[in-house]
């Protein structure tokens, strides 16, 4: 063995024990500039000799060259789902269950927090690393090995080389990996991240695993799955393999013999989970015997020997301490409740929609009141009830303001409605900043770089007061403003430049016509195919399109005929907008299923698709993407964690796809 070939290997085992060290079992011995220096050695020394890099060296997890598309992975046995429970009654009755089946046999539950991220099963063929795959329906997944080798918790070796070994357990992102990257969103412009566990999901099914690299993903093992060549008898015995692996387990996991015993473990956490750097959404009770689980077996779709312990909304009791009025991007003003600071899932809540004066006068809020705050699935707070009982006499009934809070125009109510609204349109500068977020928007012209800040800035300073001023700025007025430098305004002007070829149906969204949503806008773009045709259809000629009711044909109809929309339209046409709608594939360019005529419902979390860009892809496709399931429709695209949407799909026997299931019945456009 030659000189650089020693070194090599010497480097790699002492790297890669730094690795576990600073990772798995978080006693790092080294500072992180000695541990670069170490990284720079063997970086250098494998360029000079690529003949000596191997595929499960640490310099691997840079990622190389973006990838063309995803492979399909079958598992060797299934990814089964999880049934879930609420309540200590639920958790008893599961017990009583497992009881019964194994007939007075003695039973140990091992107990662990359920983090909040993406399932995924790591293969090992000899000791090496070699495809890591999601979930996807439980029977296969995407193949994103490219992605995981650049996770610092997934060993590209084992100590071991068993002839096939299975690590099954979660992805996810820390709480302040998630808030560095959204702040780099928020520099950029840019709409930040929904949460930890979506942010996961979309790394993983980056092509490149560069990027993927740079966004810190981490992994729990929690499970084994196939494997040959080692033998345990238990789950807690399992772990502890994975862990003497290099796999990092997560160090919270308890067993009990009782189901009580599980129950207060469980209940302990419902708070102190939200002291730990990553998001949990409840607890994990599995039988510990290997042997009794395959006693026990599994029903359809979930193993009858686990079962998830779901956390309750966490709810608090605060003072409302003044209504904010906002207003939106068709005048409409929405109060908004300013409260103590209370911490509810983690975060420190202040502020929460109060939606409209019925919603007020339906809760008897008034300002001053003690009221009760959860938030709705762990993300948005809402304000559940007043609290009369605690008033002392200070509190006052709200009232909605008689000119708007931004312009100062005339307020009026809509005539048998519940909102109130700005009379003053365009001039009212709340508003056309609203516009302009609509506009910007992923969904709609897709301005990369146009973000809240931007569009603050520039209707302040009179830049941009109606939706062409955009196409007419300039370099020299955008570094103009505070904080835009030439490289960000090249940028912004780019993606304004790009947005003229998005197309009708998604300038039809962007235009903040009344009534009309990203589904309908598509639907009059193909229905017409170019402005022209929709600027020239009667009322009755709009009602008569499927999907488009009378109410909202005089809306659209008024919209097109007020001769200020009229003229902004004419100036998108001189500046260069494309007008046109591009005509839907068909099955036989797809080779796939028609989708026109259909509906379909998407619900739960989608690995591959981020929910507007499978609404999107459905009505391109001639589909309406619906919220709700009926009778009438045709499709229900689960993803992980669906809940009510996929229970009434069975109930009214509608077809359930799975994620993969829809990509082959539209031919995998």
């Amino acid at each position: 063995m030659s000189a650089a070939q020693e070194r090599i290997a010497e480097l790699c085992k002492l790297i890669n024990h730094h690795n576990r060290l600073y990772y798995v079992d978080a006693k790092p011995e080294i500072s992180d500039r000695a541990f670069d220096r170490l990284l720079e050695e063997l970086t250098t020394l494998e360029q000079k000799h690529p003949e000596f890099c191997s595929p499960d060296s640490p310099t691997q997890r840079v990622g190389g060259e973006p990838i063309a598309g995803f492979a399909t992975v079958r598992h060797r046995e299934p990814m089964m789902s999880i049934d879930n429970s609420y309540s200590a009654d639920d958790l008893r009755e599961f017990d009583k269950r497992i009881r019964k089946l194994l007939q007075g046999e003695a039973i140990k539950y091992v107990v662990e927090l359920k983090i909040d991220g993406v399932a995924m099963s790591l293969t090992y063929i000899k000791g090496a690393f070699e495809v890591g795959a999601t979930r996807g329906d439980g029977e296969q997944g995407d193949d994103v090995t490219h992605n995981l080798r650049t996770i610092h918790d997934v060993p590209l070796r084992l100590p071991k080389s068993p002839a096939h070994f299975e690590a099954r357990g979660e992805i996810y992102m820390t709480r302040a990996d998630f808030a560095r990257y959204n702040r780099g969103r928020a520099e950029r412009g840019l709409e930040p991240a929904a949460n930890p566990r979506n942010l996961s999901a979309g790394s993983l099914k980056l092509l490149d695993p560069r990027e993927c690299g740079r966004r810190r993903l981490r992994f729990f093992a929690y499970a084994l799955g196939p494997c040959e060549g080692v033998e345990v008898a238990t789950h807690l015995e399992g772990l502890k393999l994975l862990s003497d692996f290099g796999f990092t387990v997560n160090p919270h996991i308890e067993s009990f013999d009782a189901i009580d015993a599980v129950i207060d473990y469980c209940n302990s956490w419902a708070t102190k989970r939200h002291d730990l750097n990553y998001e949990t959404d409840g607890m994990v009770i599995k039988v510990n015997d290997l042997a009794q689980r395959k006693k026990l077996g599994a029903t359809a779709k979930s193993p009858r020997w686990v079962i998830a312990y779901k956390f309750a909304a966490e709810q608090g009791l605060t003072k409302l301490v003044s209504i904010d009025i906002q207003v939106g991007k068709f005048g409409t003003l929405t109060p908004v409740a300013n409260l103590d600071p209370v911490k509810l899932a983690g975060t420190t809540v202040s502020r929460a929609s109060l939606h409209n004066a019925d919603f007020i006068d339906a809760k008897d809020i008034r300002v001053g009141d003690m009221v009760v705050v959860e938030k709705a699935g762990e993300i948005i707070p809402y304000v559940v009830r007043s609290e009369p009982e605690a008033r002392t006499g200070s509190e006052r009934v709200f009232a909605f303001p008689e000119t708007c809070p931004s312009c100062g125009s005339p307020v009026e109510r809509d005539k048998n409605g519940v909102f109130y609204r700005c009379t003053g349109g365009r001039k009212c500068t709340a508003q056309v900043k609203e516009v302009m977020r609509a506009y910007a928007r992923r969904s709609t012209m897709d301005i990369e770089g146009l973000g809240e800040k931007i569009i603050e800035q520039l209707v302040d300073e009179k830049l941009v007061s109606s939706i062409p001023e955009l196409y007419r700025l300039t370099l020299e007025k955008l570094i103009a403003l505070e904080r835009m430098g030439e490289k960000s305004a090249h940028n912004l002007l780019d993606g304004i430049a790009a947005s003229k070829e998005r197309g009708l149906g998604r300038l039809l969204y962007g235009l903040a016509i009344p009534h009309v949503g990203d589904s309908v806008a598509d639907l009059l773009a193909n229905e017409f195919g170019a402005i022209d045709a929709l600027l020239n259809a009667s009322a009755e000629r709009l009602a008569q399109i499927n999907g488009v009711g009378p109410i909202m044909a005089e809306a659209i109809h008024t919209f097109f005929h007020d001769a200020h929309n009229r003229s902004i339209i004419e100036e998108l046409r001189a500046l260069g907008l494309k007008l046109t709608q591009d005509a839907r594939p068909s099955p036989a360019q797809t080779g796939g299923a028609s989708l026109v005529g259909k509906t379909l419902v998407v619900t739960g979390t989608l690995a591959k698709y981020q929910r507007e860009e499978i609404e999107t892809l459905i009505r391109q496709l001639g589909g309406k993407a619906a919220g709700s399931v009926s009778k009438n429709t045709d499709y229900l695209v689960a993803g992980e964690k669906a809940g009510s949407k996929l229970e009434k799909a069975k109930q009214l026997g509608v077809k359930v796809l799975t994620e993969e299931e829809f990509d082959k019945l539209i031919g995998g456009t």
